[in-house]
């Protein structure tokens, strides 16, 4: 995900690439190397404050994001889904009955069908009941931050018209989510009537608007990123026409463990307004790209283009873009929303989400700034 225009089509390609990876027990890195790795500095510590950070993903990121948000609900005040399902979606029933990488391979079967293309419906998959259960369950055992941490949160979810990746039946689902974990109507928007495909949707930037297809950012006359973060955080400051600050290359290396199963490449990058370089206490916004949209695939194109540094460089508001890798087990660089890092992908254990949240710990640690 995103998977061109017609995903099924493409579903035995990546099954069987994600199962010879298996089988091979590979994990390597893509051939193409990182040609900002070895100049990528440590992440700034900024004394950010944490319990004012937000989210937003488009497509495996619109999923990584809501895994997050549930995953460290006492740090996040708001989530962005754009062109995604609710948490959870693509966990089988047979998750706990088979080994891991069995699991995985069953776990995306179903989240192309179910969880993308909505053709599951009839055996209940995606359900918004029953997975607002399962994540009442899992925040029992606590394995993620208590719902009621969730039910105070600002949610902003997209659908474009001329999206063929994800139904918008599915985005409607992640919202229907939201609310039956106790998050008030007045909380949830959900923004279904303009004409993009599948992609990340800007005022001027990008491709024609219903195009879905690489670097995934298209111009509809319609600012997603201002419209997201002011939902969220409420009324802001006019967008910069200039940047004041800084895209950093920092090296996401020291966030990873257990022998790098978060497939995390090797570089991300933050966004640093000259304000948050010269005082603390600044804002966090996490912004997951989309599968085929990370910087080895489209280049700085999201970062940059999708608006979201001028309006955090007007409102004292950090961006963190961590970065995934494409690999042979996960060639086309999404972010696990199916389980290939292993089966706790949808807890606070999760290689990926710890990675992305220890990038927090280091933003909020005090230091000599950007």
């Amino acid at each position: 995900m995103p998977v061109r225009r017609y995903p099924l089509a493409r579903l035995p390609l990546i099954l069987a690439a994600f199962a010879a990876a298996l089988t091979a027990g590979c994990n390597d890195k893509s051939d193409k190397a990182e040609t900002t790795a070895t100049t990528a500095r440590p992440i700034p510590a900024l004394g950010v404050e944490p319990d004012q950070t937000s989210v937003s993903g488009i497509s495996s990121g619109a999923y990584m994001a809501g895994q997050f948000q549930m995953a460290h609900a006492k740090r996040v005040i708001g989530a962005a889904i754009i062109a995604g399902g609710p948490y959870g979606c693509s966990e089988s029933i047979f998750a706990n009955t088979m080994p891991g990488t069995g699991t995985a391979l069953l776990n995306l079967s179903k989240a192309v069908n179910g969880c993308m293309l909505d053709l599951l419906g009839i055996w209940g998959v995606s359900d918004p009941d029953e997975l607002a259960r399962k994540a009442e369950d899992r925040a029992k055992k606590g394995e993620i931050d208590p719902i009621a941490d969730v039910i105070r949160d600002r949610i902003y979810l997209f659908t474009g018209t001329a999206d063929r990746t994800v139904a918008p039946s599915i985005v409607r689902h992640a919202a229907d989510f939201y609310k039956k974990l106790g998050v008030p109507d007045a909380n949830v928007a959900l923004v279904s009537d303009v004409p993009a495909g599948h992609a990340f949707v800007t005022d001027d930037e990008g491709s024609s608007c219903g195009v879905s297809g690489e670097p995934y950012i298209v111009n509809c006359n319609y600012d997603q990123a201002g419209a997201l973060l002011k939902f969220i955080y409420g009324d802001l400051q006019p967008r910069a026409s200039a940047l004041s600050g800084q895209f950093i290359d920092f090296d996401q290396r020291p966030f990873v463990t257990n022998n790098d199963s978060a497939e995390l490449a090797e570089t991300g990058v933050v966004y640093v307004p000259k304000a948050c370089a010269e005082s603390k206490g600044c804002r966090v916004h996490i912004a997951f790209h989309g599968c085929e949209q990370n910087r080895e695939a489209v280049g700085d194109t999201f970062i940059k283009e999708s608006g979201y540094a001028r309006w955090a460089d007007t409102n004292r508001i950090v961006v963190l873009f961590p970065q995934v890798a494409k690999s042979p087990i996960n060639p086309q660089g999404c972010w696990d929303w199916w389980g290939y890092t292993g089966p706790q992908y949808l807890t606070r254990d999760a290689p990926q989400i710890a990675a992305v949240n220890r990038m927090l710990d280091a933003l909020q640690a005090s230091g000599g700034g950007a």
